[in-house]
């Protein structure tokens, strides 16, 4: 049986983790095992059961219980699920509920880096990206372009951020990730390091001179490629272009310099992925 909980006390100690932790608490880096991250609305709730991702507690809009969610409901055990009216829960959690449905959830312990990679052939790291939206979008493209595996930097934004996982549409759950180093002095030196120690060929997706195009045939036929993707605004750092095989461009009309970075991976998924 479902343990529906009505809502009537903001201060009940079970619904922080939907009112009153910030994302960084909620993410726990400190102490991993005790990590929540929260998943947005029925569709991508059900990718992360499906990916055997543990929940903790339901929070949605009482007409949900017996529509959207029932099957959610059902598949999540006897988790609580707390419940109320949209205007409420909006109150609750400061934001419309866009879906009306959602779950935290505990975090995974993640893989290290060599032992994602295992039998990779095109790997995408993303270098202090901290958009959420364009963590999402990036992590959208990797599983619908066939990218193996998503390395992040340690600067990087949480790819288990609520607004990442909700723009990814789940895929976040379905492309293994993991970090390229916990702390920031291990990326880039270190981490470039340890890419070109398990065979990858390293492509810095950069504005040079230098720079070969995206669809040269050489960078194509790489049997092992990782492409290095930068932050929003300045790109990747000097540092990590210097330390790269490839520096790569996507060529460009009408004197538009680049794209954004989520546009860009897409670009470069398609037209890099493993053949």
């Amino acid at each position: 049986m479902p343990n529906i909980i009505e809502i009537t006390d903001f201060t009940l100690p079970e619904l922080g983790v939907f009112a009153r932790l910030t994302e960084a608490q909620l993410r726990n880096r400190l102490e991993p095992e005790k990590g929540i991250f929260i998943a947005e609305s029925p569709k991508v709730i059900a990718l992360a059961l499906d990916a055997g991702y543990e929940p903790v507690s339901l929070l949605m809009e009482r007409k949900h219980i017996s529509g959207d969610a029932k099957e959610i409901i059902a598949r999540a055990g006897d988790v609580p699920v707390y419940t109320a009216e949209r205007a409420v829960l909006a109150e609750l959690t400061g934001f419309s509920l866009t879906r009306g449905v959602l779950c935290a959830m505990r975090r995974p312990k993640l893989p290290t880096a060599e032992t994602l990679c295992t039998g990779a052939r095109r790997v995408a790291v993303l270098e202090d990206i901290v958009d959420a939206t364009n963590i999402g979008a990036i992590f959208r493209s990797a599983a619908a372009l066939n990218i193996d595996a998503v390395l992040v930097s340690p600067s990087c934004c949480d790819p288990l951020n609520r607004r990442a996982v909700r723009v990814s549409m789940g895929t976040v759950f379905q492309v293994p990730w993991a970090y390229i180093g916990e702390q920031a002095s291990e990326w880039p030196g270190p981490g470039i390091n340890r890419l070109h120690k398990m065979g990858f060929r390293l492509a810095a997706m950069a504005l040079s001179d230098e720079a070969v195009s995206v669809d040269d045939p050489q960078l194509m036929a790489e049997e092992k490629l990782a492409i290095i993707m930068g932050t929003e605004g300045t790109g990747l750092s000097a540092q990590t272009i210097a330390g790269c095989d490839y520096t790569v461009c996507i060529p460009m009309a009408h004197d538009v310099d680049s794209l954004n970075v989520a546009a860009a991976s897409a670009v470069a998924f398609w037209q890099l992925k493993a053949r």
